[in-house]
């Protein structure tokens, strides 16, 4: 809309589909190729890099995703809208942490609000970081990045929890069959992580 030229650091592990949506939008694709065409501990980095090494021209503003503290500014309005819908409070959240932006900007209204909520962040069980420390490979997109992101706040999360990914599939064919929803990994392992924290927390 504002006719800036958009360059985008992306994968071939990535879903095609995602990729020509932003070509179609406009945007350049720089494609880092994955050898494994899984994500792996090196591939987010050798992405950054290359967006580190195209920002270097005198006409580009580098949005530098994983140090870019106004995605926490942008996503504190998730954790404002989940306090307005549910006044009588929330016992814990969890999501799956990628920059960590939605996880921590949700995080930081809720544990503003209720020193007791537990906030619970999540990644695939094949590639651990943030609760085993080390790093594998995996096919969950948007998460998982294989090392711990600079925004994420151990201050501001109570847990860390791996789901296979095997579980997290399933769940979203179980969306989409029961609620109609069509929705991507990432989604069905959150969903699955909720449903565990729902049980353990037990009625009321």
């Amino acid at each position: 809309m504002k006719g800036y030229q958009l360059i985008v650091a992306s994968s071939d592990a990535f879903a095609m589909e995602k990729l020509r949506t932003v070509r179609g939008f406009g945007a350049t694709v720089d494609l880092i190729h994955s050898s494994s065409g899984e994500i792996s501990a090196d591939l987010i980095p050798s992405m950054i890099r290359h967006a580190q090494e195209v920002s270097a021209r005198s006409d580009c503003y580098y949005s530098d995703q994983f140090n870019n503290r106004g995605a926490l500014i942008g996503y504190e309005e998730i954790g404002r809208g989940l306090v307005t819908q549910f006044p009588d409070g929330i016992d814990a959240s969890c999501g799956a942490v990628g920059v960590a932006g939605m996880t921590m900007g949700v995080a930081r209204i809720l544990k503003s609000r209720s020193a007791s909520v537990r906030i619970v962040v999540l990644e695939p069980a094949s590639s651990p970081v943030i609760s085993e420390g080390w790093a594998g490979t995996h096919h969950v997109e948007g998460i998982g990045v294989g090392f711990v992101p600079p925004l994420l706040d151990h201050h501001l999360y109570d847990e860390a929890r791996s789901i296979p990914e095997e579980e997290a599939r399933t769940m979203c064919h179980q969306l989409a069959r029961e609620e109609g929803l069509l929705v991507g990994t990432s989604t069905g392992l959150n969903v699955t992580a909720a449903i565990c924290l729902a049980k353990e927390f037990g009625a009321g």
